[in-house]
């Protein structure tokens, strides 16, 4: 007799807050969910203190919705006397716990993450379900900047091999604890692009489980923003005190300009310095449009001038 196998019900939480790829990642996905909860402050303020577009998030959220199968879930998560990194654990934590109800699955991606094959992606969870995994450690690539039209740098290997990213699993089973931001301590199935461990971070021996193409990875828009928009982000995002530096966004916009010269120099740097290829992505994927042609002062804190050479 033939076994029948129930598809798995995969929910998804949505933290609310920045506008940039939100409509890109949610619709990716949204298809084949059937609950999204959406988690957001209350009083549309960050983990650091700073204000939020919740409502210009919210509008685009709506008119996804057409199945009405997002719920908002306001709580109080700017608890400016915690560390930014904790806020961040503490409301995915209290997102995942609602959007696990009912669930086998979760999906935990965040709205500058583009899906662009739910059908691998889903596959996985699958495979990851049949292993007995906790969650599902699927590679995204990370990329840093837009220089033109489907043109950007990617994070690359020191000679501009693959190179994986790992924020964390990007789904858990229902009632997943989470250690720190999307980690877990539960075990892993690890997708990645070959079936040697292509992520710089991870030791050369770590388990690959399962191998998928280069374009069935989950893209990551992290840093593809308008300059003003990057300055924000510095603000708000769990990771501000390694971001605010000002030699940071100076690089960033000299790399933004200089895509050919920061590409052959990627060799000489660290990894922790930032190794790049540049990379042609089809648009749409989209997002804003991104300007090229930065201005040259950008910093309220100093006059920051995107003509000078980068610092190697």
């Amino acid at each position: 007799m033939a076994t029948v196998t129930t598809p798995l019900r995969l929910h998804a939480y949505v933290l609310v807050a920045d506008p940039s790829y939100l409509r890109e990642s949610l619709s990716a996905y949204y298809p084949h969910v059937d609950r999204i909860v959406l988690s957001y402050d209350r009083t549309a303020t960050s983990w650091t203190g700073t204000p939020l577009p919740v409502e210009q998030c919210l509008r685009i959220i709506d008119e996804i919705d057409v199945d009405g199968k997002c719920v908002r879930a306001p709580g109080d998560f700017a608890r400016l006397d915690h560390e930014p990194l904790e806020n961040d654990t503490f409301q995915r934590q209290a997102a995942l716990d609602a959007a696990s109800a009912g669930a086998d699955w979760v999906i935990q991606l965040d709205t500058d993450e583009v899906m662009v094959d739910p059908q691998a992606f889903i596959a996985m969870i699958e495979r990851a379900d049949a292993e007995g995994a906790t969650g599902l450690d699927y590679p995204a690539r990370w990329l840093y900047t837009r220089t033109g039209r489907g043109r950007y740098l990617e994070v690359t290997t020191r000679f501009w091999g693959d190179a994986s990213s790992y924020p964390g699993p990007l789904a858990v089973r229902a009632g997943t604890a989470l250690r720190h931001a999307r980690q877990i301590d539960g075990r892993l199935f690890r997708v990645d692009l070959a079936a040697r461990n292509t992520d710089p971070w991870h030791p050369a021996d770590a388990p690959v489980h399962a191998v998928i193409p280069r374009d069935s990875a989950v893209l990551h828009f992290s840093w593809v923003r308008h300059p003003d928009v990057i300055r924000r982000k510095f603000g708000w995002s769990g990771h501000t005190r390694f971001m605010r530096p000002p030699i940071v966004l100076r690089r960033w916009l000299w790399r933004t300009r200089h895509p050919l010269l920061t590409v052959v120099t990627s060799p000489l740097r660290r990894k922790d310095d930032g190794r790049y290829r540049l990379a042609r992505i089809p648009e749409p994927p989209g997002g804003e449009p991104i300007a090229v042609d930065v201005p040259h002062t950008v910093d309220a804190s100093g006059a920051v001038d995107a003509r000078d050479p980068e610092q190697l």
